[in-house]
């Protein structure tokens, strides 16, 4: 059942300048949310990056009436064990990687209102919580994602070809944080169990569910390898092939088959 939580006035979307904090605080010491309930529920799924996991969770100062970190780890290490003994997170332990399976299981015992599903070398800082918190305050947004901050300076001409994209109903990408009103989860069935593409999917059903808003400021995550066209092309026929309906354990092979060789 959906918790019902009492909301703040909503307030316009936009990216916040450098008084996000104090914003932040001002919110917390006047809200009617219930004190034992977190606003937000950030959820990260994580294999084989338990540190970048715990400097995330610790390069935020936040509050449990406002945001609770929930973190689904494949065989997690001692750093994060840590962090749940410190109370600082919940930690859940999974059996395989799979971001599907594993944001399904952080979902499962979330208490917020909203999920927001975070990758663990995404930057998350300050004004993006502050987003966040003016989305759950508005209950005619399902959910949505942050726009994409791309960089080195080369790659800037993409943020507003992809802002388009996104705005014209284009995939949207874990690497965005998508986020959504816990209820909506529920509705939609959830991340499907896929090895890869659970992102696509998700974001596809999440759109027919409602309206939904793509936030600034925007996100930045590091590439995985340096950007390459081999990688750009590979990437998008691997989309291709998704949409024609190639079975997503089969492209998860040939992606990881196919970055070895990159």
């Amino acid at each position: 059942m959906v918790v019902l939580l009492a909301r703040a006035k909503a307030a316009p979307l936009q990216t916040l300048g450098s008084d996000s904090d104090s914003w932040l605080l001002s919110l917390n010491s006047s809200n009617s949310f219930s004190p034992s309930l977190p606003l937000i529920s950030i959820i990260v799924p994580v294999w084989r990056d338990d540190q970048l996991a715990a400097e995330l969770v610790n390069s935020l100062a936040t509050t449990s009436e406002l945001c609770e970190w929930i973190v689904v780890a494949v065989r997690p290490g001692e750093v994060l064990k840590d962090l749940e003994r410190h109370g600082a997170i919940r930690l859940i332990s999974c059996d395989e990687p799979s971001r599907g399976k594993q944001q399904n299981l952080g979902a499962a015992v979330a208490r917020g209102e909203l999920l927001c599903f975070h990758h663990a070398d995404s930057e998350l800082r300050p004004d993006h919580l502050a987003a966040l918190v003016r989305v759950a305050n508005d209950g005619e947004i399902v959910g949505g994602a942050f726009h994409r901050r791309f960089y080195p300076p080369r790659m800037l001409w993409r943020e507003p070809l992809v802002r388009r994209i996104n705005r014209l109903g284009g995939p949207l990408f874990g690497d965005q944080s998508l986020f959504v009103r816990s209820g909506v989860f529920q509705e939609i069935g959830g991340f499907a169990n896929f090895p890869l593409m659970e992102d696509i999917d998700f974001s596809r059903r999440l759109r027919r569910a409602g309206r939904i808003v793509l936030l600034d400021p925007p996100l930045w995550s590091p590439p995985r390898k340096p950007g390459t066209w081999r990688t750009a092309i590979r990437n998008s026929a691997l989309m291709c092939l998704f949409y024609l309906g190639i079975e997503p354990r089969a492209l998860h092979r040939w992606y990881y088959g196919q970055a070895r060789k990159l």
